[in-house]
């Protein structure tokens, strides 16, 4: 097996046993969500793409929350299905819809969207400046694309840390520099509109889980985990794997972040 095909194994390990899991995060937590409504001006009557959407947490939100419809979309069929039991057992039905699709080729019309939203998820695609082309292309003029994203903040980060980075996100994601993720955004022919990189501070992101899932959210994502692992070998073999990566590196902040990156079409 090549490297790269190995990768796409471990990446589809990644989606498919979170989805089994039924827990997926993101940066910054459901505050960062919180920020995204603001800065992309969403309410009421808004209309909303999720790209990337897991198993639906942010779409749900921003529906409940907030009263906007949401598409949300997954590359996982199965994160799909998780989405849709979400938004049953949260009443929200009527304002979320969600549907297998990737993010380099999505299948809506021109200008549909108020606003796009990734959290997490462009790191993933072997071609994002096609992704972000796409969200751009299905957001109407004046809408925004909002990215939450893994960033280096000093390169070359050193290989305990790119191994610390496949470990703790899962799965092997290409983080960018800020500049080349406004790169992006304007390779897009969008106008960058807010650049904010922060630390990744463990501590707090463990807290924002708990807040986005709720205590019975995480125990009962880990008792599935727990049952995947007793009774899944491959799943085994992954967990195995990706916690190579070992312990937080003490000069983790130094090295690695985050960034909320705003466009306007």
């Amino acid at each position: 097996m090549t490297q790269k095909s190995e990768q796409k194994q471990d990446e589809q390990h990644f989606f498919d046993f979170a989805a089994e899991v039924g827990l997926t995060k993101h940066f910054g937590g459901l505050e960062a969500t919180d920020e995204f409504v603001e800065l992309c001006q969403i309410g009421e009557g808004s209309y909303v793409l999720d790209v990337g959407c897991g198993a639906g947490q942010t779409a749900c939100y921003l529906a409940e929350r907030y009263s906007c419809r949401v598409m949300g979309v997954d590359i996982s069929e199965r994160m799909v299905e998780r989405s849709r039991e979400r938004a049953e057992s949260e009443g929200v039905t009527d304002r979320v819809e969600f549907r297998a699709a990737d993010a380099q080729d999505l299948p809506f019309g021109d200008g549909v969207f108020d606003a796009v939203i990734t959290e997490s998820v462009t790191a993933f695609p072997e071609d994002k400046q096609m992704a972000v082309k796409e969200y751009a292309r299905v957001t109407k003029p004046g809408g925004y694309v909002w990215l939450n994203e893994s960033t280096w903040i000093k390169v070359p980060p050193p290989p305990e840390m790119i191994e610390w980075v496949s470990q703790d996100l899962g799965a092997h994601v290409k983080p960018l520099t800020p500049e080349e993720w406004t790169g992006l955004l304007q390779g897009a022919g969008l106008t960058v509109q807010t650049v904010d990189v922060r630390e990744v501070v463990v501590g707090d992101e463990a807290k924002g889980l708990v807040r986005r899932y709720g205590y019975g959210g995480m125990l009962r994502s880990a008792f599935r985990g727990l049952v995947m692992y007793t009774r899944n070998p491959a799943y085994r073999k992954f967990v195995k794997k990706v916690r190579k990566g070992g312990v937080t590196p003490d000069n983790l902040q130094e090295y690695f972040g985050y960034g909320l990156y705003v466009g306007k079409k």
